[in-house]
């Protein structure tokens, strides 16, 4: 006896979604103009001064710039629909987007690295009046468009949180620039510049490595940070009438939208709808997640079927 059963996206679920996309694609158009912009002052700025934090700095904006514009091109994606073939739509594409995003930071932070090892041998003269104005307006920018992506929600959107990372670590960028200027308009001091530039990349290095090692998770079907297993387990064996569970997954579409499956044996002659729903209001409450699929069966169906490694997690847990 095996009765299954999807509790889908429903409407309202599906239209804050929809909602939550069409905001994020507002902010980061509006990020993604601001950020563009001053990257190619600093890059002017960077190639006159002679400033290696500054041009650091505008590699790290064009990092941003693509960052944003691969974060549009994912909701984009997102908000096409599914198909036959793909049956979750492109929800994943944001994931793939904030991988790339994180991949392109470790990028330029070693070619950083490097420039900057060169400079540390012999540092070239750098002209710190201009390089000190185009900072500042750098950091301006990169405040304004973290505003912005700030009315977005960074902490639950995995690919909008890895471009507010890219912008506020570029504000970083910034006050390291200004503060390198500085050193070398009052004291002369030009290592100043590839000594700054190496902190920058340090700060764009970890960021980098925040997000990939989260999108790398999600990718290979992780359980969820916030997601405890074993209590999931403890409190779906609480309802009255459940023998075992086994095949328990959860894991992440897209950032905000995680999913369950599980197999549920039930005594014999147990309500199989009463336990259903009491399962899946129980994960709901407690997990809050939506997407949920149960199949309810009987001691003799799981017998025929094959064993799975979390058949062994569940023995050891009840």
């Amino acid at each position: 006896m095996g009765l299954g059963h999807h509790h889908g996206h429903g409407h309202e679920h599906g239209h804050n979604h929809a909602h939550g996309r069409s905001t994020n694609k507002k902010l980061l158009t509006i990020a993604l103009t601001i950020t563009v912009g001053f990257m190619i002052a600093e890059i002017i700025g960077g190639l006159l001064s002679n400033s290696l934090a500054l041009l650091s700095d505008a590699g790290h904006m064009f990092s941003d710039a693509f960052s944003l514009f691969l974060s549009l091109i994912a909701i984009r994606f997102a908000a096409m629909p599914a198909t036959e073939k793909r049956t979750y739509g492109f929800y994943r594409f944001e994931i793939l987007a904030a991988f790339i995003n994180g991949v392109s930071l470790a990028a330029i932070a070693i070619y950083i690295y490097v420039e900057a090892y060169q400079r540390l041998i012999s540092p070239p003269e750098v002209q710190s009046t201009m390089m000190i104005a185009i900072s500042v307006l750098g950091l301006l920018a990169n405040l304004a468009a973290a505003r912005v992506l700030m009315r977005g929600n960074t902490s639950e959107n995995l690919n909008l949180r890895s471009a507010f990372l890219h912008v506020v670590g570029d504000a970083l960028g910034s006050i390291g620039a200004i503060i390198a200027g500085l050193l070398i308009l009052f004291f002369d001091w030009y290592i100043a510049d590839p000594i700054i530039s190496i902190v920058v990349a340090t700060l764009i290095l970890f960021s980098g490595w925040r997000v990939t090692k989260e999108s790398v998770h999600i990718l290979i079907e992780g359980t969820p940070k916030h997601i405890d297993l074993e209590e999931i387990n403890k409190k779906l064996h609480s309802i009255p009438g459940i023998q075992s569970i086994h095949d328990l997954h959860v894991w992440t579409i897209t950032s905000g939208m995680d999913s369950l499956s599980c197999h549920i044996v039930i005594d014999p002659g147990a309500n199989a709808q009463e336990i259903l729903l009491a399962s899946r209001k129980l994960i709901h409450d407690t997990c809050g997640i939506d997407h949920i699929t149960i199949q309810i069966e009987t001691e003799n169906l799981k017998e025929q079927e094959p064993h799975t490694c979390l058949d062994s997690y569940d023995k050891g847990h009840h």
